[in-house]
């Protein structure tokens, strides 16, 4: 790769990992569209019904978001995180109507350092997010302690070795095996089914981990 495609590939890169400045308005578009089959298949992992507590965390371009608050409905509530000042702003924006009736929350916070209390979270979704945090241990830990009893987060990744062949996950993408990330939720006390999600170019997985009964 010559050094500008490289350079190029890399400001791609760090815009998927956090979305910011004029570039990251075009990423919130282009997140939206490209994640939706697996941000789809996560709620339908997740399995959020009315009245739930519900999270999106890293929830991008907000897509998600609008996917929870219709599965909740208005008696349930539905947590953003973002550790994109830029697309906290946006969804901030466009989603003011649901924050003014207190439906949703957007908040600051990592995938490491969830902002909410032990067992206070009904489903989760993350979807493409895992790539750019070292500590996966950690990541499995704070969904383990924020899950309810009954709870479920849907974790969506691409496929690696479909993910490894796109130019930009060179640069700062930790493409883990799904077994090793498989091993990771378990380790962190939790149940894990992994459902494979056909699609072109890239398949995905959606793994769906529960707490031990």
């Amino acid at each position: 790769m010559n050094p500008l495609a490289a350079r190029v590939m890399s400001t791609v890169a760090g815009q998927l990992g956090n979305p910011h400045g004029l570039l990251g308005k075009g990423t919130a578009l282009m997140l939206n569209r490209a994640n939706r089959f697996l941000i789809d298949e996560a709620v339908a992992g997740a399995a959020p019904v009315t009245g739930e507590t519900v999270a999106d965390v890293g929830f991008g371009g907000g897509v998600g978001l609008s996917l929870l608050l219709d599965r909740v409905g208005p008696t349930g509530t539905v947590q953003g995180v973002e550790i994109s000042v830029d697309m906290l702003k946006r969804a901030k924006t466009n989603f003011a109507t649901a924050i003014g009736a207190g439906r949703l929350q957007v908040l600051d916070g990592s995938l490491t350092e969830l902002p909410f209390a032990k067992a206070s979270v009904d489903a989760a979704i993350t979807v493409n997010t895992i790539y750019f945090v070292p500590e996966l241990d950690r990541v499995c830990a704070e969904f383990a302690r924020v899950l309810s009893p009954r709870g479920r987060v849907a974790i969506g990744i691409g496929d690696p070795d479909g993910m490894a062949k796109m130019p930009f996950t060179q640069f700062g993408f930790r493409l883990r095996p799904v077994a090793e990330v498989v091993a990771a939720l378990e380790a962190a006390g939790l149940v894990v089914e992994d459902r494979v999600v056909q699609h072109k170019p890239i398949p995905g997985h959606i793994l769906i981990a529960r707490p031990k009964n």
